[in-house]
């Protein structure tokens, strides 16, 4: 089997095949076009334009107090750069929680404004009915249960989540609701490695982890994390596969020197 599907387009429906065929789903983080450009000619199957903007673009310490226009903004450039991957926007938190109008509103100026793929929204029951009129607009919905960063209020930590039974039973009826309710992938946070495997073998659906063990379906990271950009966040789950802030930091050493020195430009480098 090949690593990469030879699929030109991903769809929604393309993902389901693969969760057929037990092809594993890659999927990053991106939030403008260059670096979209970069993810996409990698061939990654999915980009997710997540809230997580609010951290790593923004420097704010929780993904609350990014805006619906700032997430359309993001979803925009990143569409730009991407020809083959499904891209998925983020709705922030305030604009679906409690409110199925203002969802549906919301989910529709993303998918007119940035022209992603699908949405994603965070949480179970409690937003069953937003997810639902989201749905029924003809908007792809992508769920997210287990640790939700948008709700760090009422948690209070990051920990890892359904670690006791209430809250693992809880999270597997959420996850067949939102199967139910027509969503087409769910993202699993920070679970124990056996509740994720068990959810992804109950559903037919994808079941995308990050920090929840390899036996799910596909794999989620902030590719500011995993390129090693952000060097502050390392979580047991984080693989970094390349040490940037260190490599971008002596190659800018470098050019202040060359200046100083008035190497640069040199006789060649001007007109």
């Amino acid at each position: 089997m090949s690593i990469q599907s030879p699929v030109k387009i991903v769809t929604t429906h393309v993902l389901a095949e693969m969760k057929q065929r037990g092809e594993k789903i890659s999927m990053l983080t991106a939030y403008d076009y260059s670096m979209a450009r970069i993810v996409e000619e990698a061939g990654i199957d999915v980009i997710l334009v997540g809230d997580s903007a609010a951290n790593v673009m923004a420097g704010h310490m929780t993904t609350l107090p990014i805006t619906l226009e700032q997430m359309i903004y993001h979803g925009a450039s990143v569409v730009k750069g991407s020809k083959r991957a499904l891209v998925v926007v983020d709705l922030p938190f305030g604009t679906y929680q409690g409110n199925s109008k203002e969802a549906l509103s919301s989910a529709i100026r993303i998918m007119k404004e940035t022209a992603a793929d699908a949405v994603k929204l965070e949480g179970g029951a409690e937003i069953l009915e937003s997810v639902k009129r989201i749905l029924s607009a003809g908007i792809p919905v992508m769920g997210h249960l287990g640790l939700t960063p948008q709700s760090i209020n009422k948690f209070g930590t990051y920990v890892v989540r359904a670690q006791n039974k209430e809250e693992a039973d809880k999270l597997e009826d959420d996850a067949r609701l939102l199967q139910e309710a027509g969503c087409f992938a769910i993202v699993l946070e920070k679970i124990p490695a056996a509740l994720a495997e068990k959810v992804a073998k109950q559903l037919v659906i994808p079941i995308i982890g990050i920090g929840a063990g390899g036996g799910v379906d596909g794999q989620v990271l902030v590719i500011h994390d995993m390129l090693g950009i952000n060097n502050e966040f390392s979580p047991r789950f984080l693989r970094r596969y390349h040490n940037l802030y260190e490599e971008m930091k002596v190659a800018i050493g470098h050019y202040i020197e060359d200046v100083k020195n008035r190497d640069f430009p040199n006789s060649k480098e001007q007109y």
